[in-house]
């Protein structure tokens, strides 16, 4: 398979239907991954499991234990109903076979078929979110009921169990019966949410807009890619049979699915993207990735699509030097030797298990569209199981460090040392910088400067668990000792090298086990907050995502229940972005989990206004710098209730998975005028100042130029159905 690959990646190069060859190499990779080993693939693993159910003189034990796997194929596959029948089935056909695991699974199936019945076939704005209620409880109430006679039964029969507990607390809520009907020796409180700290509720307008496209775990960008100012949406799908979309603002009120005009019918798969102008031509390119979490099966070949700046693009993966078959869901753009040029570097998921070597890699930019491969040369070809990588200047020497994490327990501090072309290399200073303190598995990560002292310090989420995180969430609302001690990881910039980790000082010390995640400023005071979206392919693994609100950079609180933004379902690539041009950022949120029955409708949260902060919209077209002006600084200065304040953002697409527009969405809090506007351009190191800027308004500088320019775009008014006008959508 992979030497035909290659061959044609050879003769690619010399004709010019490389883009069509890539869709061959997909279509190739979708019917190599249809094989009952893939267990990414239910569809081949039922067939298998039919095969050996029609084996003869099987024992009856042999074939209720066939029949058990085949009714977890089928939920995978989201054939719920069917699975039920066999539960049920084996169940009262040996009662002696009635063990935990069977009554476990039969459980999240009837909870499942409640899903599925309501928040997926009758979908509402408010489906799935925590607390449910409104236009989220279930009108068939049936699943929920068998739920909740299943796992009363279980913790009848052991009372310790946290996950069939916090699993019995969801069923209630689904009927509106929570936490009043739920037995007192079984009750979760607390379940509602901390509304200590309000914010004004978002609504989830997705469906309403026609963006809430049902796909598995995938990726997510918000940005302009037609270069008419307004934001679009991009989305792609990890099965490898899942279409990209791309959505259009049409700049009236919805967006356009765009999809085949853009000629990217056929580009398949991809768990994550991240976008930039990789060939300084002025139009946004996208990187797709792909393979993650399937071992060796992962060995998929990465996208990057060309911005053809007529509204389609062309995949010259080949051409451009980047076809590598390596199992991967992250990378960072960023200009890592300062000649004007992005270049690349990717994290790969390597593992001890026997799978063939998957070194992280750097794609050094050629100057021409091509790349050059150069990890090992540059001493970061990092081997690790890495889900999360990020780049900036930590140090303020001018260089784009790199930061890496991982599922093995370690992470890792890459600082660039310089060197001009080729000759760029990289330092593990992980031990020098104090980041080696916390041993555990970890997994989205960004730079920021959360507490605007214009040094960049370090987020990174927890990802260690050994049960569902069902029970973890539970034993958090009862106060119980469970899991990591080491919930979120917030590594505060020193200014001399090194970093101390002040997460539960800052009061970041709950439970999350993030996946998509990323941040914004979601009230415009000019601290970073951030969205997290949480779970994991298991079923049982139904717990809220999450937003934590900066309190003036000096603590982040949990607003979650009032934001209206804790969705059930698993969370993908998050992106923040005013894509109304309100002066508020939104969320996008793709929602699917790993499996075909775990697909889900993505979410559009609409920010409605968080109070009466001031704002301003920056969008940087870099000269001799990289022209998406990535890694370049924005300063901003300005005065608010008589104090001196300035805020600092890093041109990038934020965090580790799901991506938000380079264009800058800084608030100002009530600051009137902004004194000073400083870009530090990366590349060119050369610094612009301008001066008493008036907010609320969208600008766009040029580094060629010594002026700012006016952008005349208008607020959009999205057109929604009446129901949704109140405060919660009930």
């Amino acid at each position: 398979m992979v030497l035909l690959i290659l061959i044609a990646a050879i003769s690619c190069q010399h004709k010019p239907s490389c883009h069509e060859q890539m869709i061959s190499i997909l279509k190739d990779f979708r019917n190599r991954s249809s094989t009952p080993q893939n267990q990414w693939y239910p569809k081949a693993k039922l067939k298998y499991m039919d095969s050996l159910l029609k084996v003869p003189h099987s024992s009856p034990s042999e074939i209720r234990y066939c029949s058990y796997l085949k009714a977890n194929i089928l939920m995978e596959l989201g054939e719920e109903a069917t699975a039920i029948k066999l539960f049920e089935s084996i169940a009262k056909d040996d009662p002696s076979h009635n063990i935990e695991a069977l009554w476990r699974d039969y459980g999240i199936a009837e909870l499942r078929m409640g899903e599925r019945t309501n928040c997926i076939s009758n979908h509402a704005s408010a489906s799935c979110i925590l607390p449910i209620r409104g236009l989220g409880l279930h009108k068939d109430m049936s699943g929920s009921k068998h739920a909740i006679e299943i796992y009363q039964t279980m913790l009848t029969k052991n009372p310790d169990d946290l996950e069939s507990r916090w699993l019995l607390n969801i069923a209630y809520m689904t009927l509106g019966e929570y936490p009043q009907s739920v037995p007192k020796e079984f009750l979760i409180p607390g379940m509602e949410g901390d509304t200590t700290y309000k914010v004004e509720p978002f609504q989830d307008i997705a469906s309403d807009l026609k963006l809430d496209v049902k796909t598995m775990a995938g990726g997510s960008v918000v940005d302009d890619f037609n270069n008419d100012g307004y934001l679009d949406i991009i989305i792609s799908g990890w099965g490898v049979e899942e279409q990209m979309h791309y959505f259009k603002n049409d700049t009236k009120g919805s967006f356009i699915d765009v999809t085949d005009k853009s000629n990217l019918k056929g580009i398949t798969g991809g768990l994550n993207m991240v976008q930039a102008d990789y060939n300084n031509d002025g139009n946004v390119d996208i990187l797709v990735l792909r393979g993650a979490w399937k071992g060796d099966m992962g060995k998929e070949p990465n996208s990057l699509l060309r911005n053809n700046g007529d509204g389609t693009f062309t995949d010259v993966t080949v051409i451009s030097g980047l076809l590598s078959f390596h199992p991967t869901q992250t990378a960072t753009w960023n200009d890592f030797n300062n000649d004007g040029w992005l270049d690349l570097f990717i994290g790969n998921e390597h593992s001890s298990k026997g799978y063939d070597n998957h070194p992280c890699e750097l794609y050094m930019s050629n100057q021409d569209g091509t790349f050059t491969e150069m990890a090992a040369k540059a001493k970061c070809g990092v081997y690790g199981f890495v889900k999360g990588v990020t780049s900036g200047d930590y140090d303020n020497d001018g260089f784009k460090d790199i930061f890496i994490s991982t599922m093995d327990g370690n992470r890792g501090l890459l600082r660039n040392k310089g060197g001009k072309g080729k000759d760029i290399q990289f330092e593990d200073v992980t031990h020098q910088a104090g980041l080696d303190k916390e041993y555990s598995r970890s997994f989205p990560t960004w730079f920021w400067d959360y507490n605007n002292d214009g040094w960049l310090d370090i987020f990174v989420c927890d990802y260690t668990f050994e049960k569902s995180l069902s029970y973890y969430e539970a034993a958090e609302k009862l106060g119980i000792e469970a899991g990591n001690k080491d919930k979120m990881l917030l590594y505060r910039n020193n200014h001399d090298g090194t970093f101390t980790n002040v997460a539960k000082e800052v009061g970041l010390n709950e439970n999350v086990f993030a996946m998509g995640s990323n941040f914004g400023d979601i009230d415009n005071d000019g601290y970073l907050d951030m969205y997290l979206g949480t779970g994991n392919p298991n079923y049982q693994s139904l717990i809220p995502n999450k937003m934590f609100k900066s309190l003036g950079g000096e603590k982040f609180v949990n607003v979650t229940a009032s934001a209206r933004v804790g969705h059930l379902q698993k969370g993908h690539g998050v992106s923040f972005g005013d894509m109304d041009n309100d002066g508020d950022q939104d969320i996008y949120i793709e929602m699917g989990g790993a499996y075909l029955g775990d697909a889900y409708q993505n979410s559009f949260f609409l920010n409605p206004g968080q109070g009466t902060n001031n704002w301003i919209n920056i969008k940087l077209i870099g000269d001799q710098s990289n022209k998406s002006a990535i890694g370049s600084r924005v300063k901003l200065t300005f005065k608010e209730n008589g104090v001196t304040r300035s805020v600092y953002r890093d041109v990038n697409s934020g965090g580790s998975f799901g991506a938000s527009p380079m264009r800058r969405e800084i608030g100002i809090g009530q600051a009137k005028i902004i004194d000073e506007i400083e870009i530090h351009w990366h590349g060119s190191d050369k610094v612009q100042v301008f001066k008493n800027i008036t907010p609320n308004q969208f600008i766009r500088i040029n580094e060629a130029s010594s002026t700012i320019e006016k952008v005349p775009l208008k607020k959009i008014e999205w057109t929604l159905p009446e129901k949704l006008c109140g405060p919660l959508g009930v």
